[in-house]
C-alpha cells in the first residue's frame, strides 16, 4: 500500500511538472495552455485606458522604456524589446497575458521582467519578496490595451 502511495505521488508530481511546470512560480496558480494563460489573472477585467497608463507610467510598468508603439504620444520610446504596433493582430489576449506575467517561461534568456512572477527569483529586496512587480489588475489592464493595438489595412 505504501509503495502505491509513493507511486501515485510521483505520478502526480510528474504530471504537474509536464503539464504546467513553472505556473507555481507566479503570484497565483494559473493554467498555461500552449503559450497562453487563457483565464484573466485574479478574475480581473482589464480596462484599456488604465492599461495605456500602465504601459507609459514610470511608477507602473513603464513598458515604453523598452517597447515602441506607432502613434503613441510618449517620449523616448525604447528599442530594447520588439515594437508592439499591431500586437493585437499577432497575439491573442491569453498569449499577451503569459508574455507579461512570465516572459522568461517563453524566452529563458530574455531581459524582459516576468511581471507576475514571485518564485524562483534572485536578488529581490526584502520589501518585495513574494510580491509580483505588477498586480493582476495592472496586467489585465495592459492585456486590454495591448489587444487594441491592431492595424487597419496593414497600417496602424
Amino acid at each position: 500500500m505504501r509503495a502505491v502511495s509513493w507511486a501515485m505521488a510521483a505520478g502526480l508530481l510528474l504530471a504537474a511538472a509536464c503539464g504546467n511546470e513553472g505556473s507555481q512560480r507566479l503570484a497565483e496558480p494559473v493554467t498555461i495552455e500552449g503559450d497562453a494563460i487563457l483565464t484573466p489573472l485574479g478574475g480581473e477585467t482589464g480596462d484599456a485606458s488604465r492599461g495605456k497608463a500602465v504601459f507609459t507610467d514610470r511608477e507602473q510598468g513603464h513598458c515604453v522604456l523598452c517597447h515602441a508603439v506607432a502613434g503613441l504620444e510618449a517620449e523616448f520610446q525604447g528599442n530594447v524589446g520588439p515594437p508592439l504596433t499591431g500586437l493585437g493582430d499577432r497575439l491573442s489576449p491569453g498569449q499577451i497575458r503569459l508574455r507579461i506575467a512570465d516572459a522568461q517561461r517563453i524566452w529563458p534568456q530574455t531581459v524582459m521582467p516576468s511581471y507576475y512572477r514571485t518564485g524562483g527569483l534572485n536578488q529581490v529586496g526584502e520589501a518585495y519578496r513574494g510580491e509580483p512587480a505588477l498586480s493582476a489588475r495592472q496586467i489585465e489592464d495592459l492585456v486590454a490595451w495591448l489587444s487594441t493595438l491592431k492595424t487597419q489595412d496593414g497600417e496602424e
